[in-house]
């Protein structure tokens, strides 16, 4: 709930296990006061420490010993006394100075959408309004509280009630003000084919920094930044998680102060970024969740995980059974026709897969990746599409079909009849990447292009499931058509992504849309809004899928991350893994196969009806079940997580030793999550046990004598 002490002027957002507190403070400006664990509604305002550290500016107007500098700030804005980050910088004709004070605030009963960006949806909202008197611009802040999760959500707006423009040089979404330097940051760096992995570094003085310049929000480093204490680990201690509902460029920063405070704060990158608003307009910033834990990092995970499938993910798909799909990318690549298709798709009968993807290449002319991209109508010569899709129903198949509706060849039909619709800058050769340029979703009319052809072909053909992928990061960050001000252009093209996504994502409220780009280059929570899983990497390998997925679930539900079993050896790594191992990694997310099935023994294609058949068993686990992360394999030779159901009355472990090693130590696994006042019936081992047993003693497991073996065992409460 939201309360105010009118007396203190003191906000209280609260819900079971969670209090954010700030007040208006005698200078009118809003003095951030605590976050975090549940606390009594007393007055927190002698929480700041004033004294004279000298070299200081005052407050206006204030006596000495009053910097803003010493203050916790909601809203701080440069050159006003404070000397650390700001959330937001003003040019006003060359002005730069904002003063930002308190105006008036309401209560909502229910969190409005934002504007042309996904959001989670909410209840109980405070909206605070801020002004600044001499340049008439009022700021938003917006603060969305939820009863049975410890999440604060937070955005701002900017409007301009001037009559004449102004520009932001920088926009964030939140700024929060934590006391003591004793802080270490976790992030999800990576690349292509090694996205998200769990990194851990020791702040210190001075400015963390972690962003994408990218156009996207990228496989480098994904919009998720946790401040934890030292003692943190996965069940105990604090952890502040901060992910934002963003595709494009963003920016995290974590500061440590002379005072020893940190300040953390983050949204749209302000590199090479600016925006003006004219007269009456405003600027919407993304949203920012904002999780505590005081019970370690995986529940603070669990708390994403609900609040996205509970608030965010398309209600249509999300708590629904999952495609399990055969995709022919790996198996085939662009070299197939009909004949071909068909065969992948009597291979897989009676397996328990459902649905055939086909992928790149039955459009246009596009026979490799220099060319066709842009000419969605079927490539008629190569593929008769219409028979491959009646082929597939009437086979009990599903049919699923791949666009990358953002990108262009310039040997294509579209390119040739409007070149000026790619981002360039004339009179520069472009960049490329695949052979591929990128459209310009700063114009509606390339947007109504997109829209209009990839509707027309699932208008016109019985399509079940849309891969919808993106295949290289922005360059040239110009659009002409913009004007001057090129420094627009990346969040104006997230912007056009998130309208061609809402016309055609819900123009087809049937169709079942997953995201990919590149595998797992967008893996963000706005994707999430629109695609209820997303490609979680174009590496198959099951055991560097066990660290890709292990730091994915840091904040993004196992629902989310779609895993395929592939061939061996990998084709991205070259490995050999067991067949039974790839099953049981692909198992922890919404599973499929990418791989020639008609290759296949008939051991293998019943190895497929098998694990189908369990993760069918299983799958209310992973779209509803709480995740706890029990074993890290980027820190031991041991991969281990378990799922355990919302009532605990059933779960699953499942677990990796990627490295055999002959005469080794014992391997002991302490289960989490179960009740600890019940049995537990251990059906792949015959064997019963008390949850508390579980969790204290431990189970002794045993893995087969080969590298990348695995153990996937279900618990069952008696």
């Amino acid at each position: 709930m939201i309360y105010f002490d009118k007396k203190t002027k003191t906000f209280y957002l609260e819900s079971k296990n969670l209090t954010y507190s700030f007040c208006v403070n005698r200078y009118g400006f809003l003095q951030h006061l605590y976050f975090g664990k549940r606390i009594d509604r007393e007055d927190l305002t002698s929480g700041v420490c004033l004294v004279d550290r000298g070299h200081a500016s005052n407050i206006a107007g204030a006596f000495r010993y009053n910097s803003l500098n010493e203050y916790k700030n909601e809203c701080p804005t440069y050159g006003r006394s404070d000397y650390r980050e700001s959330m937001l910088a003003f040019n006003f004709d060359g002005v730069r100075v904002g003063d930002l004070v308190f105006d008036s605030f309401d209560v909502l009963d229910k969190k409005p959408s934002l504007v042309g960006i996904p959001s989670v949806k909410g209840g109980e909202t405070l909206v605070v309004k801020m002004k600044d008197g001499m340049h008439d611009v009022a700021v938003l802040l917006y603060y969305t509280v939820f009863e049975d999760l410890p999440v604060i959500l937070r955005h701002t707006e900017i409007l301009n009630e001037s009559d004449k423009p102004f520009v932001l040089d920088r926009a964030y979404s939140f700024c929060v003000d934590l006391p003591s330097k004793k802080w270490e940051v976790i992030t999800l760096p990576g690349a292509h084919l090694r996205e998200r992995f769990i990194e851990r570094n020791k702040l210190s003085h001075g400015i963390f920094s972690i962003d994408s310049k990218r156009g996207v929000s990228s496989g480098q480093m994904n919009p998720f930044m946790a401040l934890v204490r030292k003692n943190t680990d996965e069940s105990q201690g604090e952890a502040y998680g901060f992910n934002l509902v963003y595709s494009g460029d963003f920016i995290f920063k974590a500061q440590i102060e002379e005072n020893d405070n940190v300040r953390i704060l983050g949204g749209v990158n302000d590199y090479d970024f600016s925006w003006e608003l004219k007269p009456s307009e405003r600027f919407t910033s993304p949203e920012t969740v904002m999780v505590y834990s005081d019970k370690g990092l995986g529940e603070m995970s669990r708390a994403f995980h609900d609040l996205y499938r509970k608030y965010l993910i398309n209600e249509r798909f999300v708590s629904k059974s999952r495609p399990i799909v055969i995709n022919n990318w790996e198996a085939t690549y662009f070299d197939f026709n009909t004949k071909k298709l068909c065969k992948i798709v009597d291979s897989v009968k009676n397996t328990g897969i459902d649905t055939f993807v086909l992928d790149d290449g039955w459009f246009g002319v596009r026979n490799h990746d220099k060319s066709g991209l842009g000419d969605w109508f079927v490539n008629e010569e190569k593929v008769n599409l219409r028979e491959i899709i009646d082929y597939t129903h009437k086979n009990g198949l599903k049919f699923g079909l791949w666009f990358e509706p953002e990108m262009v060849n310039e040997q294509s039909e579209l390119y040739k009849a409007h070149p000026d619709w790619a981002i360039k800058v004339e009179g520069l050769t472009p960049c490329t990447g695949r052979d591929q340029l990128v459209l310009d979703l700063t114009r509606k009319e390339v947007r109504d292009y997109i829209v209009e052809s990839v509707s027309k072909i699932l208008r016109e053909y019985p399509i079940d499931y849309v891969k919808w992928d993106m295949n290289r990061s922005l360059t040239e960050n110009y659009s002409k058509w913009l004007g001057v001000n090129g420094k627009e252009t990346h969040h104006r093209y997230v912007l056009g992504l998130y309208d061609i996504c809402e016309r055609i994502v819900n123009g087809f409220p049937n169709i079942f849309f997953e995201g990919c780009a590149s595998g797992g280059c967008r893996f963000d929570p706005a994707m999430l809004y629109y695609f209820p899983q997303i490609w979680t990497s174009d590496d198959s390998d099951a055991y560097m899928r066990t660290i890709i997925q292990y730091g994915t679930s840091m904040c993004y539900p196992l629902s989310s991350q779609s895993c395929h079993v592939s061939v061996c050896p990998n084709h991205q790594c070259g490995r050999n893994t067991p067949f039974s191992s790839r099953g049981d990694i692909a198992s922890l997310g919404a599973t499929g196969y990418e791989l020639d099935t008609t290759k296949l023994s008939e051991e293998d294609l019943m190895a497929i009806k098998s694990q189908v058949d369990k993760y069918r068993l299983n799958e209310r686990l992973i779209l509803d079940g709480d995740l706890y992360r029990l074993n890290n394999p980027l820190e031991e030779n041991l991969f281990a997580v378990m799922v355990v159901s919302k009532d605990k009355r059933v779960a699953k472990l499942t677990a990796m030793r990627p490295i055999s090693i002959p005469n080794g130590v014992e391997t002991r696994i302490y289960a989490q999550g179960l009740d600890e006042n019940a049995h537990y019936y251990i059906k792949e081992l015959d064997l019963t046990l008390s949850g508390r047993n579980l969790i204290n003693f431990g189970l002794l497991v045993k893995f087969t004598n080969n590298d990348f073996a695995t153990i996937d065992y279900t618990f069952e409460k008696r």
